[in-house]
């Protein structure tokens, strides 16, 4: 099976401004001069992490158009998540938009509650792993990352990577860059991790380390505080030989979520 290569955009986002962002974006797309099989944005791209839910938009809205239009005009896939208003409750959305319009998403399963996430949006029930290319990738958003159980790789919800989109603040860097790597080592995959950067509207300071975490923890790039429009490349034979040469997944623990 061929290698993935994936475009991560590390950024600041204005608060609260879907067009701007937009439109920020898409003046980065054209920066990128180098062949890829997919973007990632950050999580809530489109607004950054507000808990304004007055913002949400349908999937018929503007930016779920714009991914749709971008990915199409690119043909490679846009992915990142969306404050969206789904019928009665809002969730926060990571949408992994095709070229040909169609999409897979999946809704952020732990919300934030030191941020109060959990009292404006209603949290996800289902895990979500695409198939893209050969590759298996599970999709996760931000604090999903302190959960392992949820993020466990099983027979049932078998996966190559993670791909988790976040505004994971300055002050807790050091959990983010240690629970990357630990996930990463536990389920024996890689870890494609794609934060902000900058001060958000509440004056929370993000520092990014953005990057790829290998299949045995090591950090195979890493970009902090900056703008970064950089592509990483997940190599199979470096996953295959990994899991076979050390197979600790043969002796993991079966289990069932409730």
């Amino acid at each position: 099976m061929n290698n993935l290569t994936l475009t991560l955009i590390q950024t600041p986002l204005y608060w609260e401004d879907a067009k701007q962002n937009r439109a920020m974006f898409s003046a980065y797309f054209s920066k990128i001069n180098q062949p890829t099989d997919a973007i990632i944005l950050p999580e809530m791209f489109s607004t950054g992490f507000s808990m304004n839910t007055s913002l949400a938009e349908t999937m018929q809205g503007e930016t779920i158009s714009w991914m749709k239009a971008e990915a199409y005009r690119l043909q490679t896939p846009i992915a990142g998540s969306v404050m969206i208003n789904d019928g009665d409750s809002v969730v926060n959305r990571f949408v992994w938009m095709n070229a040909d319009g169609t999409h897979q998403h999946y809704d952020k399963r732990h919300l934030f509650r030191m941020g109060d996430e959990h009292t404006h949006f209603s949290a996800g029930n289902e895990q979500v792993t695409i198939d893209y290319k050969g590759w298996k990738l599970k999709l996760l958003v931000c604090y999903d990352l302190r959960f392992p159980v949820w993020i466990r790789r099983t027979p049932q919800h078998d996966y190559d990577a993670l791909v988790i989109v976040a505004n994971w603040p300055q002050r807790r860097e050091h959990h983010w860059r240690i629970l990357l790597q630990a996930r990463a080592i536990e389920n024996q995959c890689y870890v494609v991790a794609v934060n902000r950067v900058g001060a958000d509207g509440n004056n929370t300071e993000h520092s990014g380390h953005s990057g790829l975490i290998s299949p045995k923890g090591e950090w195979e790039c890493e970009w902090i505080h900056e703008l970064c429009i950089e592509n990483v490349t997940l190599n199979r034979q470096t996953l295959t030989d990994w899991r076979t040469s050390f197979p600790a997944w043969q002796d993991a623990d079966a289990f069932t979520l409730s």
